[in-house]
């Protein structure tokens, strides 16, 4: 979906400078060039991200809720219902964001890297986002991306296991029994 945002921002680019040449500034052209180039695989994460955040407040605000007032017996299929329901929530919110990114990329971005850079540094900066090398790094930028955070993890994994044990050794102290085991690990990305 944001790639049919990003071609119809640049459909709509080229037949607003098309239409408006002599009169249009060049910085500002060359501002939305930019804007539009770096969406990309990178954008797409942001909008996931922010639909994923999203989604994980509700999940916090709920899950205790689900497990206080609805009995053992009923939790798996209420639990199945609001898994539904967060999914659909999903969704919408993926779709409301993404509606957002060509606006806020023109009324906010545009007016932003005309006012920081000059028009041979749009320039440059254009020329490095259409280079070869660029569009093969945002292709595997999330593959890298995954590799990076499946090894800091892998890494980090024995100590926070450690650590985590030692927090609920003083927690059970303070509150008086064992928490569920398997807590305290690095959740894993997705």
């Amino acid at each position: 979906m944001n790639k049919l945002l990003t071609a119809l921002a640049l459909a709509g680019l080229t037949l607003a400078t098309t239409g408006h040449a002599q009169t249009a500034d060049p910085k500002t052209e060359w501002a939305a060039k930019v804007v539009a180039l770096q969406q990309g695989p990178e954008l797409d994460r942001l909008v996931d991200q922010l639909t994923e955040s999203s989604a994980q407040d509700l999940v916090a605000n709920w899950g205790p809720k689900l497990d206080a007032n609805v009995p053992k017996a009923k939790q798996a299929k209420a639990t199945e219902e609001l898994n539904a329901e967060l999914k659909n929530f999903a969704v919408d919110i993926k779709q409301v964001i993404s509606s957002k990114v060509g606006k806020i990329g023109t009324d906010a971005m545009v007016p932003a890297y005309a006012e920081r850079f000059t028009v041979d540094e749009l320039k440059q900066l254009a020329a490095f986002f259409e280079s070869p090398a660029i569009k093969k790094y945002q292709a595997a930028a999330p593959e890298l991306g995954n590799i990076f955070v499946q090894k800091l993890l892998e890494a980090a994994r024995p100590e926070v296991a450690a650590r985590a044990k030692q927090f609920n050794e003083a927690a059970t102290k303070i509150v008086g029994s064992a928490p569920p085991a398997g807590t305290g690990k690095p959740a894993a990305k997705k």
